[in-house]
């Protein structure tokens, strides 16, 4: 499989791509220009957030979005309008928010992480309808990819510095039996965004390792998708029938003649269909 450059190097670091049709189809961001990217008929589009840092955005269920900057949550009641900061998800300006995801009850997970990637200084929120913070995880390192399985019995869960995905079983809405999925070798790059096809197979973005992997829902390595840029940041299934895996990369920590695509938006078509996204309920 050969992936697409749709974008050309439009970002420095491109995170979180999600779609919704109720906002016209792919969104991600260039996390530390605190932009929204919308990729459009007629290019990419920005939309700025007053934030150090920009680390997701996901729909709403009743339109608009939320979006999670360094330390702040914002809502906008038009995708396109402006944000206002809703709540504070934390106070040491040593950490930052990073990855998160909308779970099967319309609740917000957001992970963080240290500037400095210290280890064990992050965590994983949970933020209901009503805005309450709820820390599910106390103590991660690099807080990255979040996703359900297609029965929303499962959680699949990335911190970044152990080089896992690991799983949990979904009961009454809660995460419980933390264990491994897939150890990936450090010689194969880290794991950092993920999504989840229908078929219950996991696609994992590989930072430092110029690929996403896919696995089946037994753990076992199913494909490899090959990208001409070294710091693969996250990947999401898109398009009409969801058949498409947009894939975003990173220019963070390549010197300025780096000479690659990196920042770029790629697609590829796995031969599996995503999930549609759940937006957040608040």
């Amino acid at each position: 499989m050969t992936p697409e450059n749709v974008t050309g190097p439009v970002a420095h670091h491109a995170e979180a791509p999600v779609w919704w049709p109720g906002w016209g189809g792919l969104r991600w961001v260039d996390a530390q220009a605190g932009d929204l990217l919308a990729l459009g008929l007629e290019g990419v589009s920005r939309q700025h957030v007053d934030d150090e840092y920009l680390a997701f955005a996901r729909p709403r269920s009743g339109g608009g979005l939320v979006a999670v900057g360094a330390r702040t949550l914002y809502l906008a009641d038009d995708v396109d309008g402006q944000t206002r900061a809703v709540a504070t998800l934390g106070d040491d300006s040593r950490v930052r928010m990073n990855d998160g995801c909308a779970d099967p009850h319309g609740r917000l997970l957001a992970g963080s992480m240290a500037y400095d990637s210290t280890p064990d200084a992050g965590r994983l929120l949970r933020i209901d309808t009503e805005l309450h913070v709820t820390t599910l995880l106390p103590r991660v390192t690099m807080s990255n990819g979040v996703a359900f399985s297609p029965d929303a019995r499962r959680a699949y869960y990335v911190d970044t510095a152990t080089h896992r995905i690991d799983v949990f079983d979904v009961a009454e809405g809660e995460l419980r039996g933390r264990r491994t999925f897939v150890s990936i070798p450090e010689t194969q790059g880290a794991p950092d965004g993920l999504t989840v096809a229908v078929d219950g197979s996991v696609w994992v973005a590989l930072w430092g390792g110029s690929a996403v992997h896919g696995y089946d829902a037994a753990g076992l390595h199913i494909a490899t998708i090959e990208l001409p840029v070294p710091q693969v940041s996250a990947c999401t299934f898109g398009g009409d029938d969801l058949g498409t895996l947009y894939i975003t990369t990173s220019a963070q920590g390549l010197g300025a003649h780096h000479g690659t695509q990196a920042g770029s938006l790629f697609a590829v078509r796995p031969g599996v269909h995503g999930i549609p996204v759940t937006p957040f309920a608040g």
